[in-house]
């Protein structure tokens, strides 16, 4: 089974027209113009191809993104992981790339929105965040943000897939490491503690944790479209389509909860909490149901969902999963990478042959439920684009220079994440220096020690002092919560300039820095890494440090040794060491020699 296409999913020749038919649909409803955002009503990373309005409108597939189209321009506005992406895949005379945090679309508005003028949007698809700042954005220009009841790009797309119906399947306890009792019996304290009446969430994600259910409406997270009611005292609802529950399911869930249709939840709402502390998560929640709970008489609550900090903090068992996990991720990735040495310099392969060959290994685990997102496999000037997507359209051949791979896979005990660099022959001296500088800063965040209460954004900084110093950097956070069969990308925990969550004993987060030269080459080495308590002789406060988890080699062909001191060293090769000695006996002979090779004290 394949759990990747190389299809190519944009269509940028489709894109004029399609924004013409848009602008005649605003022109009947008496609109200016529309905001698009690439997001569902769970505020989805990935979202089923119903859901995929931004993609189809403009042929932008990135996981990012926001397009306004008005009566005369249009721009859609992206990250830095995506300013090159975006200019491949739409057609720029219809659509202007934007850059989303220099320039975002709020400021972009208050430059061009006129007196009078009506910006539509659906109160389905965003945030209480983003409709508050664009809302305030219309009305500082003297226009107005008026929602829509039904969403002017679905009436165009005439051939709009079905929405998902995977069915829901239970997460076995001893995987999870808690009941669904005891998860709703700590959420409801929480709740409590912080005087809250209920928290209403639509992130997907929650409902999976809360209730231990998993499913497949979306690709490369097992996850159950879903939303849910939790009240501080009683029974909390899940709102799900009945048609995705077997009668066993069904049964088992009814033991800890009420489970209704989505189209319940404006009645569900309205007789239950007239009166009452609803907490949503602006971030997270989108406005519509925000709207439902001050219909119905609830006074809204803003804050952090406190599902996200409960699952967040993986329990023993989660960390077992995970490390268990990422040894036998480790034994396929070494099989890889030693096929990938052996196959690469007498072969033709391509970034498809190379991201599929990966799939295979992973496959031969026998356990594999998905990849965790499409491999980013990159040769030469793709490598430069931070989420680069292979298609049979922009596949190339490995040739000499960097290739990057970036992958991970779903298993039931955990999710893993991992990205090497390896030198395909010779390399330039800048391409070394960019590599061990990459290196310098993947190491600065495993040798962290800091204070409990420290956050990732006071982290972010350790791995980019070694790019600095040359005056260069990378445009992505140095890293992203994981989740534990779940998403692999989980927040609210991170390292970057955003990550103001303080880090906690059990949170497994990314460890990325990266270089990317435009139009020539990229460097990005990844593990994953567990926040744990440390012991410090003489330390006068709690600290922590990170548990790596990824096991597989690091290619140390392209470090220039001069760039790194001692301690760095000292670090690569315990890492190596540690490498060797966990799956040297789990490999057969031909790879174990391969790793033993390759593994081998430097400096």
């Amino acid at each position: 089974m394949a759990f990747q296409s190389f299809d190519e999913i944009s269509q940028p020749s489709l894109g004029p027209s399609r924004a013409t038919a848009l602008r005649g649909k605003l022109a009947e409803l008496g609109l200016d113009g529309f905001v698009v955002p690439r997001s569902d009503e769970h505020q989805n990373e990935y979202c089923p191809p119903s859901e995929e309005r931004l993609s189809w409108l403009t042929g932008f597939a990135g996981s990012a993104g926001i397009a306004v189209v008005l009566k005369d321009q249009a721009s859609i506005f992206v990250d830095g992981r995506y300013t090159v992406q975006v200019r491949e895949q739409v057609d720029t005379s219809t659509y202007t790339p934007r850059h989303l945090i220099e320039e975002p679309p709020e400021k972009w508005l208050g430059s061009v929105l006129k007196p009078g003028m009506k910006l539509g949007y659906d109160p389905r698809l965003q945030s209480m965040n983003e409709v508050e700042r664009l809302r305030a954005a219309c009305e500082k220009a003297g226009a107005s943000f008026v929602a829509v009841k039904e969403n002017p790009v679905d009436a165009i797309w005439t051939d709009r897939p079905a929405p998902p119906l995977a069915q829901i399947v239970l997460h076995d306890v001893a995987l999870a490491g808690e009941s669904v009792a005891s998860k709703i019996e700590r959420l409801q304290a929480k709740l409590r503690e912080q005087k809250l009446d209920a928290v209403f969430t639509n992130d997907a994600h929650a409902s999976a944790w809360l209730f231990n259910i998993r499913g497949g409406d979306v690709s490369h997270t097992p996850l159950p479209l879903s939303y849910a009611l939790v009240p501080a005292e009683g029974q909390p609802t899940l709102f799900a389509d009945g048609r995705k529950f077997s009668n066993a399911v069904r049964d088992e869930l009814s033991q800890h909860m009420a489970i209704a249709e989505p189209r319940q939840i404006e009645a569900v709402l309205a007789g239950s909490v007239k009166g009452k502390a609803v907490r949503l998560d602006p971030a997270m929640v989108v406005e519509h149901f925000a709207t439902l709970v001050e219909q119905a008489g609830g006074k809204v609550q803003k804050g952090g969902d406190p599902v996200a900090l409960l699952r967040a903090v993986k329990n023993e068992a989660e960390r077992a999963g995970a490390r268990a996990a990422h040894i036998r991720d480790g034994v396929a990735f070494v099989n890889f990478l030693a096929w990938f040495e052996r196959t690469v310099p007498g072969a033709k392969e391509t970034e498809i042959s190379v991201a599929e060959a990966l799939e295979r290994f992973r496959e031969g685990t026998g356990v594999l439920k998905d990849l965790s997102f499409p491999s980013i496999s990159s040769a030469g000037p793709n490598a430069a684009l931070p989420h680069y997507r292979v298609s049979h359209a922009s596949n190339r051949a490995v040739t000499p220079g960097f290739f990057l791979i970036d992958s991970g896979a779903q298993y039931v005990d955990g999710t893993t994440d991992i990205t090497r660099t390896i030198a395909v022959g010779e390399v330039s001296p800048e391409m070394k220096d960019r590599y061990t500088r990459v290196l310098k800063g993947h190491i600065a965040i495993s040798l962290a020690r800091f204070p409990k209460g420290a956050s990732g954004a006071q982290l972010d900084s350790f791995a980019r002092a070694a790019l600095w110093e040359i005056g260069t950097d990378f445009d992505h956070g140095t890293g992203h919560g994981v989740g534990s069969y779940l998403s692999v990308h989980e927040g609210p925990q991170r390292i970057s300039k955003l990550g103001t969550t303080p880090l906690e004993p059990g949170m497994i987060l990314s460890n990325e820095p990266g270089y990317y030269r435009v139009g020539a080459f990229g460097i990005r080495i990844e593990n994953l890494v567990l926040v744990e308590e440390i012991a410090i002789e003489g330390a006068e406060r709690t600290m922590y440090g990170f548990e790596t988890l990824t096991l597989a080699p690091i290619d140390v062909r392209p470090i220039e040794l001069s760039l790194l001191t001692q301690r760095e060293i000292d670090w690569l090769n315990a890492y190596h060491a540690q490498v060797r000695e966990t799956l040297g006996p789990l490999l057969d002979e031909p790879e174990r020699q391969w790793l033993d090779e390759v593994t081998q004290a430097i400096g």
